[in-house]
């Protein structure tokens, strides 16, 4: 009896050393798959916000009842004034119906809340304080006082042999035509602007492109292409704001000068497109041409140029950048020229993170190819508005 005693409490012991031993493997093996799953996802984070873009939604057409084609600048409006709502999205177009660069008046409106889409202001093509006429650029704004204001390189055949020196045009919150900045610091007003809006103030921050670009028809008899100049300069305008009042310009600057620019059949002109201002007031300028991002510190205070400013990238994923907006993480999105892609740089790193399609139309080559312009970050900054030229569209981009 006493024998089989102690047999049956060895049996219960190897029983339950195998059910502990099976137990202790499973936890451990656990705890290395969660361990690993943990180590993948942390490394698997996302580096910025292209990475989490998955989704790419039809919002409107940009083309208005008289036929302008060809969108350029992307602004979304920052406070509800006149006709004119918190988060409403205008989009301009630099071509006429007849496809003529330069030759764009018209500014449409989108309404992410109802998603209606109506015209929001036009001009005449033909407009005498603007030197040369009206041909809406990628250069706008809008400021929480619902001024708008908005560039324009006009021409009259569509190519630079035609080109006027353009202007700034200033409209109010119900689109109406306020007044008409022009003057020898305002020459092609061409890229997106980089705007402080203080409410009572404002200063902005606008590409020239248009200094000494011959027609597309004065070659470099090295390379048989256009002659590129280095005239294109950074203007920063600083305005005062009264209430019910038309902004008056107070300073104007020239913060930056030297950047490559050529006369270009097919885009009109190639010049610094893309501003985005950092939190430390440093301005990052695109220079499609020598395909590189450059850098201008103190940029609202500096009282002299600072050149083409410090390298910050290129080459690499870059393939002409154009537009630029700054993420709330501190990142540059470019779009690019020659191709339908998106990239993202940490531009204190100096770092290209990940380049991302936007537009694939295999009509062109590369894919993509001159379809992106303008961009906006949208409402919550986790999204991003784009325009694609080649179908009129105003389009975003989604998490």
């Amino acid at each position: 009896m006493h024998s089989h005693f102690i047999q049956a409490i060895l049996l219960r012991k190897a029983v339950f050393t195998k059910r502990s031993s099976r137990a202790y493997l499973i936890r451990f093996f656990t705890a290395i798959v969660f361990g690993t799953a943990l180590s993948v996802s942390a490394l698997a984070e996302p580096k910025g916000l292209l990475e989490t873009i998955h989704r790419h939604k039809f919002l409107t057409s940009t083309m208005p009842a008289n036929g302008d084609v060809n969108p350029y600048a992307i602004a979304v409006v920052p406070a509800s004034v006149g006709v004119i709502e918190k988060d409403d999205v205008l989009v301009d177009n630099f071509n006429n119906i007849s496809n003529l660069q330069g030759t764009g008046t018209t500014i449409i409106r989108y309404r992410p809340s109802t998603q209606e889409t109506v015209l929001f202001a036009q001009v005449s093509q033909k407009l005498k304080e603007c030197p040369g006429g009206v041909g809406l650029s990628t250069a706008m704004t809008v400021l929480k006082s619902g001024w708008v204001i908005v560039g324009s390189t006009p021409s009259t055949d569509g190519t630079t042999n035609t080109k006027g020196d353009g202007c700034l045009l200033v409209f109010d919150a119900n689109g109406r035509h306020a007044a008409t900045w022009a003057g020898p610091a305002i020459n092609g007003p061409w890229g997106n602007m980089a705007t402080i809006d203080r409410g009572d103030s404002a200063t902005l921050f606008i590409s020239m492109a248009g200094f000494g670009v011959p027609g597309p028809d004065v070659l470099d008899p090295a390379t048989h292409y256009p002659v590129i100049m280095n005239q294109a300069t950074v203007l920063r305008l600083d305005l005062r704001i009264s209430e019910g009042k038309v902004p008056v310009i107070q300073n104007q600057t020239v913060v930056a000068h030297g950047f490559s620019q050529r006369a270009d059949l097919a885009n009109f002109l190639l010049g610094p497109t893309g501003l985005a201002l950092g939190a430390d007031d440093t301005l990052y300028v695109t220079d499609g041409l020598d395909n590189e991002i450059t850098a201008i510190a103190n940029a609202s205070t500096r009282m002299q140029s600072d050149g083409r400013g410090r390298l910050v990238t290129k080459n690499g994923l870059l393939a002409w950048p154009l537009s630029m907006v700054m993420t709330a993480q501190g990142h540059l999105i470019v779009c690019n020229g020659k191709n339908g892609q998106a990239v993202e740089i940490d531009p204190v790193a100096g770092k290209q993170i990940y380049a991302h399609w936007l537009n694939t139309n295999q009509a062109q080559s590369p894919p993509g190819n001159g379809n992106l312009f303008g961009i906006a970050l949208a409402a919550g900054g986790k999204s991003f508005y784009y325009v694609e030229d080649d179908i009129n569209s105003l389009r975003i981009a989604n998490p």
